[in-house]
């Protein structure tokens, strides 16, 4: 429990109420997060506090609000409101309550939706830019987030490039190609293109494309190791940026990113590391017969 606080500063996330407790948990994850230049969805918050319903962060995430509010009133400087980290995965933006709350004099729901994400994109830039997000947690009596993979990435750069492609992977590669739903893709997108290469020399697995964006699958089979998947989720970071290279060289507009599919769930001890790199996973894909 936070403790040694004055002017009831901390006191939205000092109590023993269960949102309180995981509100205590989920900052110094957001902090983290905001560290690392990246977003987290609802759903990947949730799963790493341990929370079986995403829904249930908007009273863990309102009181983290209140909380960088009353901060803010005691410093006398504006302290971003991280919680706006937290986005909703079909639209990009945080909930309504709270992202929203960000232009009280605004009606925001009644702006078009790209001048909404034009309003977050500048206050997550507010956020990524803030310096003292590991002050904010000493204040507040609360431990930063001290997990490292170095040992784990230095294991992965030393396992290198595995091996041929197996009958496995080349499976799954076909059947997300063909179930562009399996990404949250429209059942009307055109399937997928596998083995679509770059002008890096990359391959990409699935290649799915139309005039409004571009998305990639990587894909891991069930028999992939840990490293194959920790290598996975650092060839998305590097596709996603190739990938928007290229559609800056060619003057396009469009959205580009890249997402990682699995056969098999996803190793819990990896969820924090496709969190910070803002890496979106779908996994436990299972292959029709």
């Amino acid at each position: 429990m936070i403790t040694r606080m004055t002017a009831n500063i901390a006191e939205p996330i000092s109590g023993e109420k269960l949102y309180q407790e995981r509100a205590r948990q989920a900052l110094p994850l957001l902090a983290r997060q905001a560290e690392a230049g990246n977003p987290i969805f609802y759903s990947d918050l949730a799963e790493e506090l341990g929370m079986p319903n995403p829904r249930n962060l908007n009273y863990v995430l309102g009181s983290i609000g209140q909380t960088m509010e009353n901060l803010s009133k005691a410093w006398k400087v504006s302290i971003p409101p991280i919680q706006c980290l937290v986005i909703n995965k079909s639209t990009g933006l945080p909930g309504e309550g709270i992202g929203w709350s960000l232009i009280k004099k605004q009606e925001f729901s009644k702006l078009s939706r790209a001048k909404q994400r034009e309003i977050v994109n500048g206050e997550l830039a507010r956020i990524y830019a803030y310096p003292k997000w590991s002050f904010v947690l000493r204040s507040l009596n609360l431990v930063p987030t001290n997990i490292s993979f170095a040992a784990l990435n230095n294991a992965t750069a030393r396992e290198g490039v595995g091996g041929g492609e197996g009958e496995r992977h080349r499976k799954l590669k076909e059947f997300v190609a063909a179930n562009p739903s399996v990404i949250d893709l429209s059942s009307k997108t055109k399937r997928g293109t596998v083995e679509c290469y770059l002008p890096s020399g990359d391959s990409l697995d699935v290649s799915f494309s139309n005039s409004a964006e571009w998305v990639a699958a990587e894909v891991k089979s069930s028999i992939s190791s840990e490293t194959d998947i920790v290598r996975g989720l650092y060839q998305c970071v590097k596709y996603q940026a190739v990938m928007q290279a290229v559609e800056a060289s060619e003057n396009r507009p469009r959205n580009a990113r890249a997402v990682l599919v699995l056969e098999s769930k996803i190793p819990r001890q990896l969820v924090a590391l496709k969190n910070i790199l803002g890496v979106t996973v779908y996994d436990d894909i299972r292959l029709l017969s």
